[in-house]
C-alpha cells in the first residue's frame, strides 16, 4: 500500500463544554498541527497517489477557516464540543468533499500539543 502525508500548523482558540474539564472549560489557545495521511493500492498515470499540491492547497484553505478563530463560534462546531475528535472528523469531511479520493483511505490526525492528538480514519 502506498502512503503520502502532509502536515501544517496553525493556532486557534476554544473552550470545552458539557462537563468539568478544569482549565479546558475556559477559552484558551492551542498550537494545532493537522496531519493528513492518504493510503491506497495504486498510483495514477503520473505515479502519484494524490497530487501533493492539490492536497496542500485544499488543506490550507480548510485550515484558514479555523486559524486565529474561536472554534466554539464557528458554524462547523455549532452544537458540538470542540474536541480533537470532532475537529479531526470535520477536517476529514471537508477534505473528502474537495478532493478526488475514491478508493483511498484518509486519516486526519489533529494535534493540540507535541504529545496529544486524536484522529479520524475512513475509506472513501
Amino acid at each position: 500500500m502506498y502512503q503520502l502525508a502532509i502536515s501544517r500548523e496553525f493556532i486557534a482558540r476554544h473552550f470545552l463544554i458539557g462537563g468539568d474539564f478544569g482549565h479546558e472549560n475556559f477559552e484558551h489557545s492551542h498550537h494545532y498541527r493537522a496531519e493528513i495521511l492518504i493510503s491506497g493500492d495504486s498510483l495514477d498515470q503520473h505515479g502519484y497517489l494524490i497530487d501533493i499540491l492539490a492536497l496542500e492547497t485544499a488543506l490550507l484553505e480548510i485550515l484558514g477557516k479555523y486559524r486565529d478563530k474561536v472554534l466554539n463560534d464557528l458554524p462547523a462546531f455549532r452544537g458540538l464540543n470542540p474536541s480533537l475528535e470532532h475537529f479531526s472528523r470535520l477536517v476529514w469531511e471537508d477534505l473528502r468533499d474537495r478532493l478526488e479520493l475514491t478508493g483511498r483511505e484518509m486519516t486526519v490526525r489533529m494535534w493540540e500539543s507535541a504529545t496529544d492528538w486524536a484522529a479520524f480514519t475512513a475509506k472513501i
